[in-house]
């Protein structure tokens, strides 16, 4: 499956980008590489580049798996912003409304078998990334992840 990908540059933001992908996580790898292409381009190291590609794969993923019905085609859109300071992920479906920022907090004292299934993913990226926001706007889940950059960048 192809992605739709293009680019931009302006004023402050020193980069900023943007992949559509189905909702087939078969297309996961061209995320990977689209995160990894962004972190090489503004200067970020292996860590958190791998640090990124971890919260990004498991929001994208999660849209991927329950944001549209078993079968039902959709696409997720990820729109990147950088500047020297912050690094800005944009995920955004027309799928059914979810608040991933509502779900109660994995509770990581318990035992796996202990733990109920899921909640690990959103626990991931609250931990990897600084913010995160949701919206639903004109039909839209609109999950914003922000990254300070400060000492990352070269």
């Amino acid at each position: 499956m192809m992605a739709t990908y293009t680019q931009h540059d302006l004023g402050d933001v020193k980069l900023q980008r943007s992949l559509t992908l189905p909702n087939d996580v078969e297309t996961i790898p061209q995320l990977n590489e689209f995160i990894d292409t962004i972190a090489e381009t503004i200067g970020l190291d292996m860590s958190l580049t791998m640090s990124l590609n971890l919260a990004i794969e498991e929001a994208v993923v999660n849209v991927m798996d329950y944001a549209y019905p078993q079968g039902v085609k959709g696409d997720v859109t990820i729109d990147v912003a950088a500047s020297d300071q912050w690094l800005q992920f944009i995920i955004s479906d027309s799928g059914t409304p979810f608040d991933p920022t509502k779900k109660e907090e994995a509770d990581t004292t318990l035992s796996v078998d202990e733990r109920p299934i899921g909640g690990l993913g959103i626990f991931l990226v609250r931990q990897l990334m600084d913010t995160i926001q949701y919206d639903y706007v004109d039909g839209k889940n609109v999950l914003t992840l922000r990254k300070q950059l400060t000492t990352q960048t070269s």
